[in-house]
């Protein structure tokens, strides 16, 4: 008997069929990945550990593997789907990289904690839980531990909105917001995709207060 809640059952059959086409359609809409990282290797020295959560097929964790080559890194995913299109990547990277099947519903660090925890186009796909997924996150960063997320951000376009709805997809600013009330900012920054079809964005912070 499955123990996802509603939300992670529709998500687990959305990739089972979406995994297969996944690298090859979302490079044309997933903008800031890389940039993200680049971003986080300058301001967050060099972690020993790092979490990314929601990791797909893995491209991130191989720019995380370079971009941190000390650090131990963690790819978490709900999807076996996605996990099995990312074993083949990181293999290279041996013990250093692991990847973990399950829905991020607490802390999974343990006293281990992470110095760097990454979202990459997830926590609009997480509705409802992301402002309790980023109150575990807390728990999870190490004391000077930083959170860095890149994500879809809002569109003025009704029929935009509903399209993304149909891909699990929720822009209604509602992340940003939630991100500014958990975390300090460190960078904060709104781009607009194909004009201003949509806006995403791209933030870096460490634990409030």
């Amino acid at each position: 008997m499955s123990t996802e809640a509603p939300n992670n059952k529709s998500l687990t059959g959305y990739y089972r069929w979406h995994a297969r086409i996944y690298d090859l359609t979302r490079w044309a809409f997933l903008f800031g990945r890389h940039k993200i990282i680049r971003q986080a290797a300058a301001l967050a020295g060099e972690p020993g550990r790092v979490l990314e959560i929601g990791c797909g097929t893995g491209k991130n964790l191989v720019h995380l593997a370079e971009a941190f080559p000390k650090a131990q890194i963690t790819g978490l995913d709900l999807s076996a789907d996605m996990l099995e299109r990312a074993r083949p990547k990181v293999a290279k990277y041996g013990e250093r990289v692991k990847l973990m099947h399950q829905a991020y519903e607490g802390p999974v660090g343990g006293e281990a904690k992470f110095d760097l925890i990454v979202f990459s186009y997830s926590l609009t796909m997480i509705n409802p839980g992301y402002d309790e997924v980023l109150r575990q996150c807390q728990k999870d960063l190490s004391e000077r531990g930083m959170v860095a997320v890149v994500d879809f951000h809002e569109s003025r376009w009704r029929w935009f909105q509903r399209w993304m709805g149909v891909n699990h997809v929720r822009m209604e600013g509602q992340v940003l917001d939630c991100l500014r009330h958990h975390f300090q900012p460190l960078v904060c920054q709104v781009h607009h995709g194909y004009g201003d079809l949509w806006r995403y964005v791209m933030f870096l912070g460490r634990k409030a207060g």
